[in-house]
């Protein structure tokens, strides 16, 4: 394919194989700078995991505050939510899924990961049916 010429050093000594030029201008050994270059510059960190239970799949907590925060854009419907003190110290809100909830301030609520995506800071839900929080009541269609 293409031939490879020895260039001369100034002092008539020949240069060694890997300084060997193509007809090209760039030298031989570019091509390896540039993906190494590409794969260790501007490297971006790892994301840590979100991780509000530290990993734990369900965790207890007491309700600090209950209130209702609106969704982001086109989503129009009011959320329930609590702010929850869990048990390994840390304060979250948490979403109260399902029509009605009785939740007042001191109940006990068991929560789970799961985040809202149309409310910005939520990432834990509450599970019904389990200490403070009942059931959502079975409505009758007439």
């Amino acid at each position: 394919s293409h031939l490879v010429f020895p260039v001369q050093l100034s002092n008539g000594g020949p240069l060694s194989g890997e300084c060997l030029r193509w007809f090209s201008q760039s030298a031989v050994c570019d091509a390896s700078q540039r993906s190494f270059l590409a794969r260790h510059f501007n490297r971006r960190p790892k994301k840590k995991k979100k991780r509000p239970l530290d990993g734990a799949p369900i965790m207890r907590g007491v309700v600090l505050r209950v209130l209702i925060k609106k969704p982001k854009k086109p989503n129009s419907a009011n959320r329930k939510v609590v702010w929850v003190r869990l048990t390994n110290g840390k304060e979250k809100y948490a979403y109260v899924p399902g029509v009605g909830h009785n939740l007042q301030e001191h109940n006990q609520v068991l929560v789970r990961c799961g985040r809202l995506k149309d409310v910005p800071g939520v990432q834990l839900k509450c599970i019904r049916g389990k200490l403070d929080l009942p059931l959502p009541i079975k409505r009758t269609q007439t």
